[in-house]
């Protein structure tokens, strides 16, 4: 059956044209995921090189997401208008450039480029996610997961390659690789012979096609918590582990950069398990379990002196919020049903003001107080509320093979 996109005398080329755009997404979310976690890593670096306290580092975190937030509102202007590949396009260039420069002058043109890294960010994820599930319709599921499993792999890889780098002395090659490695993607994409073909954008905008925002719903509220507290969290954690962990003096620095990899396989790998631990109870109570493991992470984390105890919290909190998120979206549009798509426009805005937010509130703390281990009991107490607002009656789910659906995107 051609894809429905595509003219129904040409099925070869349709195939062909899926195969390409969706395996292209692919590989450009591998340079995507190492610049989205690529400032944790970095940040001990760029401290010491601009002479940064914990507040104006954690600024730093707010500089990327604020130009991400922003963003990610103009994707849907540029992929309505050009198409999804001309903002993937885009937003590759200027993920490349803001990595490539971002060593190569003072602190404010490092925020610049940092910013820049950010929006470019939030044009190309939005567009790729969308142009996946638009190119294959009947395996959404499938191919979304293997898109942001090949981001997974990524963030994974950051921190290593960081860690390696800093103890040969090439960052700068290291960042110029990154962005080389953004640039071929975003040539590879414009080279695409003409019968790669992309979906259209369809626009609904009649008033009755939409369903309005519903601000009455007392759940709208709860939700915007938990995304604004979920990515927060995971931020405010995964982007100063490193830093903590060179704070204690007992790590190589090398050793040190490399400790959020341990956070972001755990992540990865629990979202992999998912389906799996689905289907021996309902997602509510995985979270609940989930979140009480994270919060035991987080407070593990600051009792630590070693690789180990660093290590084995770091999976801990990763491994437990590694359900949060992909659940939270689940109930959005269970709760919501036909309005969750503006509904979720107002929900991913508030998952990155929270993003850039609460790992300034980390640095802040942490500059008040004179240590991190204060600064990271912000994100501590963030996984505790959305334990609290996770007791909330919420509606009863239809039972779902595998529980597969919950990662449908």
């Amino acid at each position: 059956m051609p894809a429905p996109f595509m003219p129904a005398a040409d099925p070869p080329s349709a195939s062909i044209s899926v195969t390409v755009l969706t395996f292209a997404a692919y590989a450009s979310f591998v340079p995507i995921g190492i610049a989205t976690v690529l400032l944790g890593p970095m940040l001990p670096t760029l401290s010491a090189r601009w002479s940064l306290n914990y507040s104006q580092a954690g600024a730093l975190f707010s500089a990327q997401y604020l130009a991400s937030s922003l963003a990610v509102a103009l994707s849907g202007v540029l992929v309505s208008r050009w198409g999804f590949r001309f903002a993937i396009k885009a937003g590759l260039l200027l993920m490349s450039a803001g990595v490539g420069l971002l060593l190569a002058g003072p602190r404010m043109m490092g925020i610049l480029c940092i910013a820049a890294s950010g929006g470019g960010m939030g044009l190309a994820v939005p567009a790729a996610n969308l142009l996946v599930a638009e190119v294959n319709p009947g395996r959404r599921s499938a191919t979304l997961n293997l898109l942001n499993f090949c981001w997974s792999a990524g963030a994974v890889a950051c921190p290593f390659l960081v860690a390696a780098a800093a103890r040969s002395h090439t960052i700068p090659w290291f960042l110029a690789g990154v962005a080389g490695f953004g640039l071929l993607m975003a040539i590879g994409i414009a080279a695409m012979p003409a019968y790669i073909v992309e979906p259209s954008v369809t626009n609904d905008a009649g008033p009755n096609k939409v369903p309005a925002i519903p601000w009455k719903q007392g759940a709208i509220f709860v939700l915007a918590a938990l995304f604004f507290l979920y990515v927060g969290v995971e931020n405010g954690f995964g982007g100063w582990v490193a830093s903590y962990a060179k704070s204690l003096g007992s790590l190589t620095p090398a050793v040190a950069l490399m400790t959020p990899s341990f956070f972001y396989a755990a992540l990865m790998l629990g979202r992999w398990l998912a389906p799996l631990l689905l289907r021996l109870t309902d997602e509510v109570r995985l979270v609940q379990a989930g979140l009480l493991a994270a919060c035991a992470g987080m407070a593990g984390l600051v009792l630590s002196h070693g690789l180990r105890g660093v290590a084995m919290s770091a999976c801990l909190a990763g491994f437990g919020l590694s359900y949060v998120y992909p659940i939270t979206i689940s109930l959005l549009s269970r709760e919501f049903g036909p309005a969750s798509s503006r509904v979720g426009a107002f929900m991913f805005t508030m998952s990155n003001i929270g993003g850039g937010l609460m790992p300034w509130m980390v640095g802040v703390s942490s500059n008040h107080f004179g240590t991190l281990k204060a600064g990271l009991a912000v994100p501590l107490i963030g996984c505790g509320a959305m334990y609290g607002l996770y007791l909330r009656k919420w509606r009863v789910a239809a039972p779902v093979e595998g529980g597969l659906a919950l990662f449908e995107n």
